[in-house]
């Protein structure tokens, strides 16, 4: 990037600043998903005779179904944000998003339509699935592309800022809501209105496409467009630059399956198994996801300093060693415990997950950068986050113990090491863009 080119802070700033506006609402809408499917769901979509572990499980598949179609959908958006740009890309997955979390909103349940009420909740969650798998390659790129080459760590942290922003948002609507109304009314309707809100998703999709403009660096260096000369970036991604994509979806299981684990399974565990009144859950979820908006900024910004690598892998590290805690510490059933035990993995989850923007694009060229990015990220949530709840329901149903889980959390802790440590010297420098 030339000094002709490069950004102007402030203009990166509000770029970044509206990237992640737009993947806040769009990860409320995928987490209030998750939040539902552990409290509400089981109940509403599946048959009433359904033994309650039975239930829990089919719950948490649905839920699995939109990391099934995470990869499907960076494939598509990573295609289609190489060729026709970013803002485009991102602008398309928001409005897809806003539609199908609305939609979810106004099903049918079971008692009234039967098995249509799963099909359609699991096809609704397919979309959601897209649609995430589409905007954090188009939030990402549109922030670090927009940034001086010095802070681009800083600057996409911001967009990673909208995952804690989605849990903190999607949690509050579930605890107003849920004190607001009976347990009979919660069940009944009112959890519909976390969907329903979503269709603000739909007005940030088209102030974003009013405001922000197409960063200089999704063109060529003589601003060619790159559908003149790339005719598929996809298929060149993964066949140029096939081992970065797989190692980077290796560096992300750690961090996506720690997190679901924090968010999702611990609020079914607590409350199901250990008996830990849900708010209380979801309140320590809410304090550690608020913890970790200023943790992501200062570890990507730490990356801009100390490198992407290191910062890495020291919260794979942390994490790794924090899953032998955080299960004793839930157990204990003390309330001060359990607001140590979730967002303490939290915050070292942050450590990873702040230079990850940064650290997935600097990776790929720029002409292929949307497609790659967009799906080591994606093959990192399926095989991680997405089967990581039903993994850990399973491993507890089998021994009644919650350390095998503990193990579990510390072999993909290893796993995302060793892929970070085999992509250090694969990072491009600005000037190898």
């Amino acid at each position: 990037m030339t000094a002709d080119t490069e950004p102007k802070a402030p203009t990166g700033i509000r770029t970044a600043i509206m990237a992640s506006a737009g993947a806040a609402v769009e990860w409320y809408d995928f987490f209030i998903y998750g939040t539902a499917a552990a409290l509400v769901f089981p109940h509403l979509f599946f048959p009433a005779d359904l033994p309650p572990f039975v239930a829990q499980i089919a719950s948490f598949s649905t839920f699995a179904v939109g990391f099934i179609a995470r990869p499907l959908g960076g494939m598509w958006f990573g295609h289609f944000g190489d060729v026709h740009g970013r803002k485009k890309a991102l602008v398309l997955a928001m409005f897809v998003m806003g539609i199908s979390t609305t939609l979810i909103g106004l099903l049918p349940t079971y008692a009234s339509v039967g098995i249509l009420a799963p099909l359609l909740l699991v096809t609704l969650r397919f979309a959601q699935g897209l649609a995430v798998g589409g905007q954090w390659g188009g939030a990402a790129l549109l922030a670090i592309e927009s940034a001086p080459a010095n802070k681009r760590g800083f600057y996409g942290s911001f967009v990673q800022v909208g995952v804690p922003l989605g849990v903190v948002l999607a949690n509050t609507v579930f605890l107003i809501v849920s004190a607001m109304s009976s347990d009979e009314a919660f069940l009944s309707w009112t959890w519909r209105i976390g969907f329903l809100v979503s269709v603000v998703l739909i007005l940030i999709g088209i102030m974003i496409h009013l405001t922000v403009e197409e960063p200089a660096a999704a063109t060529l260096p003589d601003d060619t467009p790159v559908e003149t000369t790339r005719r598929s970036p996809l298929a060149e991604a993964a066949s140029k630059h096939g081992r970065a994509i797989l190692l980077a979806g290796g560096a992300f299981i750690a961090n996506n399956v720690c997190f679901y684990i924090a968010i999702t399974y611990a609020i079914a565990y607590g409350s199901t198994t250990l008996g830990i009144d849900r708010n209380i859950l979801l309140a320590a979820v809410m304090v550690g996801s608020a913890l970790m908006i200023p943790a992501l900024i200062a570890c990507g910004a730490a990356s801009d300093r100390f490198g992407r690598s290191g910062v890495f892998l020291a919260g794979a590290l942390l994490c790794g060693l924090w899953a032998f805690a955080v299960f004793p510490l839930l157990e204990s059933g003390s309330t001060l415990a359990v607001f140590i035990a979730i967002p303490v993995m939290l915050i070292f989850i942050s450590m990873m997950y702040g230079p990850q923007a940064a650290l997935f694009a600097e990776l790929f060229p720029r002409a292929v950068r949307y497609s790659g990015a967009s799906l080591g990220y994606q093959i990192g949530s399926v095989v991680g986050g997405g089967f990581a709840p039903i993994i850990a329901t399973a491993l507890y149903a089998q021994y009644d113990d919650s350390f095998p889980i503990a193990v579990y959390l510390a072999a993909v802790c290893a796993v995302s090491f060793v892929c970070v440590i085999l992509l250090a010297g694969r990072l491009r420098t600005p000037q190898h863009d």
